[in-house]
Parts: structure tokens; C-alpha cells; sequence
């Protein structure tokens, strides 16, 4: 019996004393639990490591002597909410992570229908599993990208730069503040990626880095470019040292179906020459920073591809084909050619001889600076009072993206003025890929006269990205009720709308996915918004300030490639949800913000 997914490690749950306290002197005693290789049970004078993360641990369960009429066992490992049970007594578990681990059994015998009994506990721990072969930053000054896996007297596999491969101040990681501990940089860094121009640009190291006979995983950040129309790869290995020969293609490929259906793929061929490629169920975006990943399982022969640290597909893969030849980055081979170009950013590249389990390529693609700080890219910054006429241009983000005002939106010197009929900004979509990670905040005001007069359960779109037929993610102002409060200049009487503000999906029903704020939405004063969507975690989250409102909810992210708008809805097939008020500011990141402090300083008040 297999536990799989098991993504915490260390979460303390009651000890067996405590909980061995209120069962009944008719229940079991505590059990037996046993090992085996290659892990090993910590004592009271050592706790060796073994095993890896995706190495089974095996267990057996025996009663203690004393008890008699043993129908089954409780078990549960490190961060299981639930028990699990079971009449085996050989128990199989995965572990996900390296780390300490312990495992809870308590036994059952029959009478009453199975009583639960005292609980013994195993402690173990999982080694480190290996560390990648080849990382690459691109965050050089200059010359070949450094291999910065390499420690020691072991090979390093720097890549070399060629046909128009350059660095720019777009690299995934953004602008840096904090170290791997989390303090403060003396000054902020700004990440580098590697632009490529889909014709002739790439990065090969010169040796293979792979034995493409045995298991290896690759993981890469890619942004495509809008306007790339041809099939691109973001990694591959070519098959020979020297030039290709006629025919000869590369053993794996990483790829991107841009002149087809917009699906990214992992690729091998086997001994014979056959393809089998796992290809994500659904198009993903172009302009957008997308976690890409490829894991061949040399025992288990099946090819998986990943996308934002989330499993796409596995398939098949027969038995792997040898090759020799270098780590390409940014091309593969075909046909005997170097071809398949890609157009755009690649950043963090990095490739492990071993299969790494669905916790570590999630990990991978929460591309944390520490444990509190998220590394984000700024990819999108709007701020009103650069605006002229009926354009807001983003000068800060280096994306270049700018905003038009569309209806009866204008600029007053400070803000968007949205009249609540039809004004609205928009950009071409999507700014972010709405199935991975990202940050969205603004600084807006809400008309409470206007918006008073629209009755409650109106709602209006503060800013968001469209689906099809919907909006994919927003920011919302939802008007809840009324009241009459007492107006501090005239001394009179007016009615007040009492809203919420929510992040999330609005779906054509009326009705919301996603998180709502705790305390009432101020109007008629600016506030500074914050959505944090984390793509690993599936949840949302909304700041107001830099104060958490609500807890993080249940999010599934719904793709959309359509319009980015700010002070207008889409839903049931067309543009609604107008809101009545001002915003002064949007900013957008690739990335989950990791909380509070980072919010506080990143985005600011």
C-alpha cells in the first residue's frame, strides 16, 4: 500500500504519551514498528540518514506480546491530517522531501468494532536525494554562464553564449533584496535572463551533462515572446559530440508547439528511434513567465511533463536512446540540423541524473530567495500619473506594455477616473500566465455615491485578466448593504454602500471562487489592494495594506489568454461590472509574494 503526496515534514502532532492517556485499559497496547533498509530508526544516540525523497520506507507492524485478536493498524506519517488503516502489516510509504520524519501506528483488535490502542512512534530520516548536475543563472556580467552546481573537484558544465545570445535585467528572479537567510542586501541586485532571438541565438555547454540512459529530470523558466509563431525548445541534448549526422535528432526535447496548438512538451526517443511525447492537455500563453519542466523515469520508462510545478501528462517512453553530445539551451536537433529556435527568455535552467518527486519540482517552481522571500519579477507597472491623453504607458518594468483608456475613462493628474457606465484601461492579454504563481496589486478608490446608487449586489472589477468567456482572476468591490451615516461636512444624512473586496474568479452565475475580506471596504479613500495567487499551493490570498484579510481559499486557476482591464468585468460573454472611482496605480509580478513583510516592502502602501 502506497501514501503518496506527502508534503509536509516536521508538523508536530500529539505524542503517544499524551495521546496514550485516554485509551481504555481493554484497548491495545502500543505496537511494534520495524524498518527497513535503507532507512534506519533514530535512537537516543543516532539518527543516520538514508534512503532519498521518492524512496519508499517500509514498515512492519506486529502487536505488542501481551495483546491477542489484532484485526488491523493506524498509521500516519509527518503532516497527515487523517490516520490511514490497514489489516497488512508491511506498510509502504514515500517520502517527498529529505528530512526528519516520524510514523504514528496504534493497533485494533475486535472487540466493539475495532477499539484504537496505545500509539508507538518510529522517528527516521531521509537523505538529501542528489543535487543537480548543471544550474545555470545567466547572471554573469559576461562570457560563458557559469555552472554553478559545480563544488569541489566536480565537473563543471559552463554554457557558452552564441548566435546573437545576450543578457538582459528581465531574469525571472527580479529585483533581489534579501540573501538565502533573508537579510537585507547592503544593495539590491537585478536579475539577469537569457534573450534569445528564435533564429540563431542559443547556449551549449561542451560536453553532455546527461547520460540519457538513466533517469534525469531538466527544469527551466521560459518566456515566449507574443509574436513567436514557429516550434520552439527551451532544452535538449544534441546526440553526437561533433556535428549532427543526416537523420540524427536530439534524445530528449523540451518543447513548445508555437506554429501549432501552444502546448508545451517533454520528449524522448528510444532505441529504435520511436518519439513518445507527454503534451500538456491545454495551450499555455505566450508573453508570459512559465515553469516548465521534464522528468524521464529510466525504471519505470514513462516520460512526465510539468508546467508551474503541477503534473501535465505521462506517457510510455520504451527503452532510452544513448547519445553523447552537449546540453543545448534555447534549440534542439532535427533531422540532422540544429533548429527549432526559441524566441524569447530562458532563466534558471537546471537538470538532476535522478527523477525528482512532484513536491521537488513544485518546490523548483516556487523559485524562493529564503524562506519568507519570494523571488518576483515585476512585469507589469502602471502608474496614472505618467499617463497623457488616453495612455498610460508602464516605464518601469522593462515589458513595455502600455494601457489605453477605452469609454468614459480619463486622467485627472493623479488617477484612472472610471465613470461606472463603460470607462476602462485595457492591454492586450495575458500579463500573466493565470496557472502559475503570480502578484497583483492596486491603489484604488471607490465612488460611494455612484456606487450607492447601483443597490447591493453590484459588483465592479477593480482589475483583471479575461478567459474566454469570463474573467480567468480579479480583484473585485462587491456591495454587501447599506447604511445611513452622517455626512461630516453637511451635517445631513446619506446612504453608504457596505462592501467587501474579493480576489479571485467572478463566475457567469453571479456567484465567486476565491477569498473575501474580513473588514468592510472603505470607499471614497484610496487602498492599496494586494492578490496573491500561489500556483504550488492552489490557494489565494488578499492583502489590504500589508494585512492579511480572510484566509488563503482554495483557488483552481482557469487559463485565459484574453484582455488584461482595469475598472471593467467580462462575463456571460461580455464587458460588465464597470466600477465607479479611481485607480492611481497597478503593478503586477510573476511570483508569489511569500506574506506580509515582503508585500510591505515590495508593494508598499
Amino acid at each position: 500500500m502506497v501514501l503518496a503526496a506527502l508534503t509536509a515534514v516536521g508538523v508536530v502532532l500529539p505524542g503517544p504519551a499524551a495521546q496514550a492517556a485516554v485509551v481504555d485499559s481493554g484497548a491495545p497496547k502500543e505496537p511494534r514498528i520495524t524498518l527497513q533498509e535503507p532507512y534506519s530508526e533514530c535512537t537516543a544516540n543516532a539518527c543516520e540518514p538514508g534512503g532519498g525523497p521518492g524512496v519508499p520506507a517500509t514498515f512492519g507492524f506486529a502487536p505488542d506480546p501481551a495483546d491477542t485478536g489484532i484485526v488491523s493498524y493506524d498509521y500516519r506519517l509527518s503532516g497527515d491530517a487523517t490516520w490511514s488503516t490497514t489489516a497488512d502489516p508491511t506498510v509502504t510509504v514515500v517520502p517527498q522531501h529529505s528530512g526528519t520524519y516520524f510514523l504514528q501506528v496504534r493497533a485494533r483488535n475486535g472487540a466493539d468494532g475495532g477499539r484504537a490502542g496505545a500509539i508507538a512512534q518510529l522517528d527516521f530520516v531521509v537523505a538529501a536525494g542528489a543535487a543537480p548536475v548543471g544550474r545555470w543563472h545567466f547572471d554573469e556580467d559576461g562570457g560563458a554562464a557559469l555552472d554553478s552546481a559545480a563544488t569541489g573537484a566536480g565537473t563543471r558544465h559552463d554554457a557558452t553564449l552564441s548566435g546573437g545570445a545576450v543578457r538582459d535585467d528581465r531574469g525571472r528572479r527580479g529585483l533581489l533584496t534579501r540573501d538565502a537567510v533573508g537579510s537585507p542586501l547592503s544593495e539590491p541586485v537585478t536579475d539577469k535572463g537569457l534573450s534569445l532571438d528564435g533564429t540563431a541565438a542559443y547556449a551549449a555547454t561542451d560536453a553532455p551533462v546527461l547520460d540519457t540512459r538513466a533517469s534525469y529530470t531538466l527544469s527551466a523558466w521560459v518566456r515566449l515572446d507574443t509574436d513567436a509563431a514557429h516550434d520552439m525548445t527551451a532544452l535538449a541534448q544534441a546526440p553526437g559530440t561533433t556535428s549532427p549526422a543526416p537523420e540524427d535528432h536530439s534524445p530528449f526535447e523540451l518543447s513548445y508547439a508555437g506554429g501549432q496548438d501552444g502546448t508545451w512538451s517533454m520528449s524522448v526517443s528510444d532505441d529504435d528511434g520511436t518519439r513518445h511525447r507527454a503534451v500538456a492537455p491545454q495551450p499555455s500563453p505566450r508573453g508570459v513567465w512559465t515553469h516548465v519542466a521534464g522528468v524521464f523515469d529510466a525504471a519505470r520508462q514513462k516520460v512526465s511533463l510539468y508546467l508551474n510545478g503541477r503534473p501535465q501528462a505521462t506517457v510510455d517512453a520504451g527503452t532510452p536512446r544513448a547519445a553523447s553530445g552537449p546540453l543545448q539551451i534555447g534549440r534542439d536537433v532535427a533531422a540532422g540540423t540544429f533548429a527549432h529556435y526559441l524566441q524569447g527568455s530562458v532563466d534558471e535552467v537546471a537538470v538532476w541524473q535522478r527523477v525528482l518527486t512532484n513536491e521537488e519540482i513544485a518546490d523548483e517552481a516556487r523559485l524562493m530567495t529564503s524562506a519568507a522571500y519570494a523571488d518576483v519579477e515585476l512585469v507589469a507597472a502602471w502608474s496614472a500619473d505618467q499617463g497623457a491623453g488616453a495612455d498610460v504607458p508602464d516605464t518601469t518594468s522593462g515589458y513595455g506594455r502600455s494601457l489605453t483608456l477605452a469609454g468614459g475613462a480619463s486622467l485627472d493628474g493623479k488617477a484612472i477616473a472610471l465613470d461606472g457606465v463603460d470607462g476602462a484601461a485595457v492591454t492586450a492579454g495575458p500579463v500573466v500566465d493565470p496557472t502559475g504563481s503570480f502578484t497583483a496589486s492596486a491603489l484604488v478608490s471607490v465612488d460611494g455615491a455612484k456606487t450607492a446608487a447601483e443597490g447591493v449586489g453590484y459588483v465592479g472589477q477593480v482589475l483583471g485578466q479575461r478567459s474566454t468567456d469570463g474573467s480567468a482572476w480579479g480583484l473585485w468591490y462587491q456591495v454587501t448593504g447599506m447604511e445611513t451615516v452622517l455626512d461630516e461636512e453637511t451635517l445631513e444624512e446619506k446612504t453608504v454602500p457596505v462592501g467587501l473586496w474579493r480576489f479571485g474568479r467572478l463566475g457567469a452565475d453571479g456567484t465567486f471562487t476565491g477569498v473575501s475580506s474580513e473588514e468592510v471596504a472603505r470607499v471614497d479613500t484610496m487602498v492599496r489592494l494586494t492578490g496573491v495567487f500561489d500556483a504550488q499551493a492552489g490557494t489565494v490570498a488578499l492583502y489590504v495594506g500589508d494585512t492579511l484579510n480572510g484566509a488563503a481559499s482554495a483557488f483552481t486557476p482557469q487559463a485565459g489568454t484574453g484582455e488584461f482591464a482595469v475598472g471593467k468585468g467580462f462575463a456571460g460573454g461580455t464587458w460588465q461590472h464597470y466600477l465607479s472611482g479611481r485607480v492611481a496605480e497597478v503593478r503586477l509580478w510573476a511570483g508569489a509574494m511569500g506574506g506580509a513583510q515582503q508585500i510591505s516592502e515590495t508593494v508598499g502602501d
